[in-house]
């Protein structure tokens, strides 16, 4: 179906081209035979012209009255009058004294008519075909149009689409285009096989790529359609996942799509040679910039020897040496890594040289196929502009950030000679790529957990991660259940003020139904984000939020009894009580962030460090007078390449304490599945008796979590559906408390294993968990099941 394309694309090329040259040839002939030699002529008479000015032909043609021409002006006065695509035909003739210059109109297109199409909108087609309202029209266009929908259609995965045009004339030289279209069936993926893997299963490799196998959800990824840009972008993407493992030599050898007309489907075949496996030899620095002293460079250094070899270890190098000799002063620095490979102990010793580079300046930076994102947003990944000096390595930096960004499929960076010979010209070659986002989450609780009373939460939520095509974040989340309402509306600017600085705010309502009372709270948080270097990054952010509680059912009556004693007990602990009748409570506090990531992956991590801290001042105003400091960090390492097991270690912690007055026990941590699995939410920590004399947790000023986990596929499912299994170890303890009579206040340690299923599924990563305690505390509530969004940072 591919080569057939191609082939009617060149055929419409050739017909295009002799479709111009005939009626040039023609003209050149009948030029020939009516002027010989110089001549002159008294007038030129314009014949045919209904929309296009005489005067204006004249000026096209060039030939003055009385003036001295030959054949070849009147050759070039024809392709000058062909080159203004009014025109579908033109002759020129001497007849006596008199040029007639005779002219057949292109008509015009009235209206560019879609029929048939269903997968692709009107809107859409009509900013691909070049035919448009208002325009002139010609076959040629009509066939190349018609063509640009059915490759259209091809990236949507309608291979067997097909497209007939037809012109529909009207009065005054006017026509209609129509363009009749079957959409056919959807073209699958049947399978992506790899020949030439040994180092990693065709299952890992075909986690790496985007294209994906066709599967029952594939409707909604939209990852199984073939498409030949997305299938170079997968080579090159083949590649950075060997060279950042050691393979220094691999190769794509290969990659072709056969299409199966009779069942519509492609299989994908992707030769590669994988090499032999590398480490890191010497490392050494040398320089031919005088005064500068190599030895003070070697922290930049992040290649190790004996360490697996790894290109982005090398780039991330070559950055830093860059970065810090422009720092120095040394603008045109040049810095190139020299390997020399041991292939004997399969080893790469690596040289960066750095040398006073050529002083070649930018000139422009042109960005394309951004249809949808605005320049500027493209502009400001990159640390060079318009007159900068040079540099491959910050070039490259921009290329990383960009796909970071996930606008794009493709990125591409080039460079061609400017208008000087110290000049380049970067060109910037993106293919966009959809950057809404809808997603639902769910959760479960069994049995009456303090905070939801059990059963399923749902949540749904809306996302743009390129608002308007300015880059900007928004996101709009409902969720509800049997006892719990939420709203939140989150917007974020990443570069505020033309900085790079994330500033955004965040409006909430969380409603909540308990056994014995109700809760709602309403605020918001305005924040920004400055990033301190690639990995790391800080935020500071205002809260605010109204707190109120009101008794529901029977509990109204009975704790609001100004007998005590004379009724029923209240079921709600004192500490609740007090916090009840303290009517509306304002937090207003300012907090701030750390966050160091350099995880491969933010979506499906593999490798990587991930760890933030915040702490939180209450007390700007409001009736909230806490510090609170809290931790977290998780680190990710492949174990089996082959295998594709990824271990995980995560370990975290906080505390809270009032410096005026006590603390209320809503300002308490509560444990979750977030802390420790197969317990209750709040289901640990100290206790305190409600007036039936039943122990009820509190929660607790201080808390400890630890989880060792492993993650695999699992072989049964087939690869795209995205689900792999997981198997894992929590531990935790919840102490410590002011609240009179309260209990357990002590640190006591809880444990539990289990075994969880992670999915990530068109609706966003969800997880299952089944956990089994084997360390608690007879006050303790075991919740053996929970079912929720998978991301734990």
């Amino acid at each position: 179906m591919k080569a057939a394309s191609r082939f009617m694309s060149a055929a419409s090329a050739v017909a295009l081209s002799v479709g111009v040259a005939i009626p040039g040839a023609v003209v050149a002939h009948l030029a020939s035979v009516s002027v010989v030699e110089a001549a002159t002529v008294s007038r030129i008479e314009v014949r045919g012209n209904r929309r296009v000015d005489a005067e204006t032909i004249r000026n096209y043609i060039a030939v003055q009255p009385g003036v001295p021409f030959d054949r070849g002006d009147l050759n070039e006065a024809v392709k000058r009058l062909f080159g203004t695509g009014l025109f579908a035909n033109v002759t020129i003739n001497q007849v006596g004294s008199t040029l007639v210059v005779e002219v057949e109109e292109y008509a015009i297109v009235n209206q560019v008519l879609f029929q048939g199409n269903k997968k692709i909108k009107d809107a859409e087609l009509a900013q691909k075909v070049q035919l448009q309202p208002r325009r002139p029209f010609s076959q040629a266009l009509l066939e190349a149009d018609a063509e640009t929908i059915r490759e259209a259609y091809g990236r949507v995965g309608r291979d067997d689409a097909t497209v007939v045009p037809r012109v529909q004339e009207l009065d005054e030289g006017r026509v209609n285009v129509i363009f009749e279209i079957q959409e056919g069936g959807r073209t699958k993926i049947a399978s992506i096989n790899f020949v030439g893997n040994n180092a990693f299963s065709d299952r890992r490799l075909q986690e790496v790529i985007a294209t994906k196998r066709s599967n029952l959800f594939s409707f909604l990824f939209r990852n199984d359609v073939y498409d030949e840009d997305r299938l170079r972008a997968d080579e090159e993407t083949l590649r950075r996942f060997y060279y950042n493992r050691g393979y220094a030599d691999f190769r794509v050898i290969s990659s072709s799509a056969d299409l199966n007309e009779t069942e519509n489907e492609y299989v994908i075949t992707i030769t590669v040679d994988e090499g032999e496996r590398y480490t890191f030899g010497a490392i050494d620095v040398e320089t031919t910039i005088e005064g500068v002293d190599t030895t003070s460079l070697r922290s930049d250094i992040k290649t190790r020897q004996g360490a697996v070899y790894s290109a982005e270890k090398v780039e991330d190098t070559l950055i830093e040496l860059t970065e810090t000799m422009a720092g120095r002063g040394y603008a045109f620095a040049q810095v190139t890594p020299r390997g020399d490979r041991n292939f004997e102990t399969r080893e790469i010793s690596i040289v960066y040289s750095i040398d006073e580079g050529p002083r070649t300046y930018i000139e422009r930076i042109e960005i394309r196929g951004n249809t949808r994102t605005r320049d500027y947003v493209i502009r400001r990944e990159f640390d060079l502009s318009e007159g900068d000096a040079f540099n491959q390595v910050l070039v490259q930096r921009a290329k990383r950030r960009l796909e970071a960004l996930d606008f794009f499929e493709v990125v591409n960076i080039a460079t061609v000679p400017g208008s000087q010979p110290d000049q380049v010209v970067l060109v910037v070659d993106v293919i966009e790529k959809a950057t809404g986002e809808f997603s639902i989450g769910a959760g479960y609780a069994t049995g009456q957990s303090s905070s939801t009373g059990g059963g399923f939460t749902l949540e749904g939520s809306v996302a743009e991660r390129n608002f308007l095509g300015r880059g900007q974040y928004i996101r709009v989340a409902v969720a509800g259940g049997q006892n719990s309402r939420d709203f939140n509306f989150s917007f974020t600017e990443p570069y505020f003020l033309g900085r790079r600085i994330a500033a955004g705010f965040d409006i909430f309502r969380q409603t909540r139904e308990y056994s014995s009372y109700d809760s709602e709270t309403t605020g918001g948080t305005v924040r920004f984000g400055l990033p301190i270097t690639e990995a790391l990054a800080a935020q500071v952010a205002y809260n605010y939020s109204q707190e109120s509680y009101a008794y529901s059912g029977g509990a109204q009556a009975v704790c609001t009894d100004p007998e005590p004693g004379s009724g029923t007990p209240c079921p709600v602990p004192p500490s609740v009580q007090t916090a009840i009748g303290f009517g509306t409570w304002v937090k207003s506090s300012i907090s701030g962030t750390l966050v160091y990531n350099t995880l491969d992956n933010p979506k499906n991590p593999r490798d990587g460090f991930y760890a933030s801290t915040t702490t939180e001042f209450a007390g700007v105003g409001g009736d909230a007078k806490f510090v609170k400091v809290t931790g977290q960090a998780n680190y990710y390492r492949t174990l089996s390449e082959e295998l594709d097991v990824v271990g995980l270690v995560r370990a975290g912690g906080g505390h809270v304490e009032a410096y005026s007055g006590s603390l209320r026990v809503f300002d308490h941590f509560e444990s979750s599945d977030r802390i420790i699995r197969g317990f209750d939410y709040n289901g640990i920590g100290p206790v305190q008796p409600d007036g039936n004399g039943e122990l009820r947790q509190v929660g607790g000023k201080s808390y400890l979590h630890a989880t060792a986990e492993a993650q695999f596929p699992l072989p049964v499912l087939p690869q795209g559906f995205g689900v792999r299994g997981a198997v894992f170890a929590d531990a935790a303890t919840l102490f410590g408390s002011d609240l009179a009579n309260t209990s357990g206040t002590a640190m006591a340690w809880r444990a539990s294993v289990g075994a969880g299923l992670i999915w990530a599924s068109p609706f966003g990563p969800l997880r299952l968990d089944y956990a089994f305690p084997i360390l608690k505390e007879p006050t303790d509530r075991v919740q053996n099941f929970s079912f929720g969004v998978s991301t734990r940072f």
